[in-house]
């Protein structure tokens, strides 16, 4: 059973998370607010944190900074549709995924048990990338290649060609 740190100033959105997560096996602790987060994070073990990024006090984009000042504990963003910049921003501060808003607690829950999984794997296991004629993935880097000249993609982009592992 991991322990998910979930911060959100929205009340009912950290109900429906605590409630998908605990449904999953999980323990549940909950920040309404970014300097909450960060001090629960400093006195409590974390394996994973459910974070917004739109709050106030602090917003999730520098509780991420923060977090990763320190650690390399796996972070899951929330975000509003809208806001694809602050998700890509967010991707690149450290954060592990990101599940936009409205999600059903099957879209939440798949990529905490993906990130647990790969969070408890060895170190040394490196996922291989992905191919497809002079089309390469690196889902490790978030990279993605054309031959030898590498693509910038969107967030939603770079997620779509990941089907091609049921080919």
């Amino acid at each position: 059973m991991a322990t998910i740190l979930v911060v959100d100033d929205d009340g009912h959105i950290r109900e429906v998370v605590r409630f998908a997560l605990e449904k999953a096996g999980h323990m549940v602790v909950e920040a309404a607010h970014g300097r909450a987060a960060l001090e629960i994070f400093r006195d409590q073990a974390v394996d994973l944190v459910v974070l917004d990024i739109i709050m106030p006090e602090l917003d999730g984009i520098e509780v991420c900074r923060k977090l990763r000042e320190r650690s390399q504990v796996p972070i899951l963003f929330l975000s509003s549709r809208d806001d694809e910049l602050d998700r890509v921003l967010g991707l690149e501060m450290g954060a592990d995924d990101c599940v936009t808003k409205p999600f059903s607690p099957r879209e939440l829950v798949a990529p905490v048990k993906a990130r647990l999984r790969r969070a408890n794997s060895p170190e040394d296991a490196v996922e291989a990338p992905l191919r497809r004629g002079a089309l390469t993935l690196d889902t490790q880097r978030y990279r993605c290649y054309w031959t030898d000249t590498e693509v910038g993609l969107t967030v939603t982009e770079f997620a779509m060609p990941r089907a091609w592992t049921a080919w």
